[in-house]
């Protein structure tokens, strides 16, 4: 009886030790995830050697996945699909409150930690002020866009005493799924106003020479803090760490900056705290219970 029960015993610890995996709960394979500010394929095979660099690094296998906007990316966060994941400040605040998520990393471009968002018509549009914006075809990137949407919704507000723009002053709002197709839109005549990171037209200027003069900028917004490399809750310490430092290392690895670069235009990577980002979080609260997300 006793061999029986030290039998069991064992199975049950055998068990419970499968059950608990490797240390710290660390998956087998990393997931990072992105959302494409160019074509998904192309940004899907930019990314190979960024994730093949990694995986190296870390000893894990890394997979680089592309996902349909900011909002999908923050909900895989959540589920744990996705573990590392490329996102701007308010995606950030949106998956650091719902999921836990956690900030360790952000970008600088051209020795800046900000940058803002701007307003983009078409040169030909007459529109020349944001109160020229009334009633038209908005052309947002994405709803979990800092300046795509977060802090262009937020200017709107304050300036013309409305609670949620896409129905108290724009006529309509489209989702385009990026900063290139939102100033696209517009090009194309689709939108009458896009909203995205400055200056979105640069990007553009191979496949649309004409860009710079089709395409006028209007107005800009405050400042708003660079976008993030963070990580879900799940992982453990002392993987977090080696993220941490191996991303960091990529700034003495010419061919690793000049990936991030072509990915999202990034020049560096820095560390970063979830206290830099309070006044996304500020904003986004100003107006959480007006705006709508869905």
């Amino acid at each position: 009886m006793k061999k029986v029960v030290s039998i069991l015993l064992i199975a049950i610890l055998a068990i419970s030790l499968a059950a608990c995996g490797n240390a710290g709960g660390d998956p087998d394979k990393l997931v990072m995830g992105f959302v494409p500010s160019q074509e998904s394929d192309t940004i899907a095979s930019t990314v190979e050697p960024l994730a093949k660099k990694l995986s190296e690094e870390l000893g894990i296998e890394v997979e680089g996945k592309v996902m349909t906007n900011y909002t999908a990316l923050v909900e895989a966060m959540g589920t744990n699909e996705v573990h590392i994941g490329f996102i701007p400040a308010f995606a950030y605040v949106l998956a650091n409150e719902k999921h836990g998520v956690e900030v360790i990393l952000k970008s600088e471009r051209y020795g800046a930690a900000e940058y803002r968002a701007q307003y983009v018509v078409r040169a030909d549009s007459g529109i020349e002020s944001l109160e020229d914006m009334k009633g038209k075809i908005w052309a947002i990137p994405d709803l979990a866009s800092t300046s795509g949407f977060l802090f262009p919704a937020a200017q709107i507000m304050d300036e013309f005493g409305v609670e949620d723009p896409q129905t108290g002053f724009f006529g309509e709002t489209v989702q385009t799924g990026g900063h290139d197709n939102a100033a696209i839109a517009v090009y194309n005549g689709d939108a009458d106003v896009a909203t995205t990171f400055e200056d979105v037209r640069k990007n553009l200027e191979k496949e649309y020479p004409d860009v710079m003069d089709k395409l006028k900028v209007v107005e800009y917004t405050d400042y708003i803090p660079n976008d993030t490399i963070s990580v879900t809750e799940e992982l453990s310490d002392e993987l977090v760490d080696k993220i941490r430092s191996t991303f960091l290392g990529f700034n003495e690895d010419e061919e690793m900056i000049a990936i991030m670069n072509e990915v999202y235009t990034w020049d560096a990577i820095r560390e970063a705290q979830d206290s830099e980002y309070q006044i996304v979080r500020d904003t986004y609260n100003k107006f959480k219970d007006t705006i709508t997300l869905d």
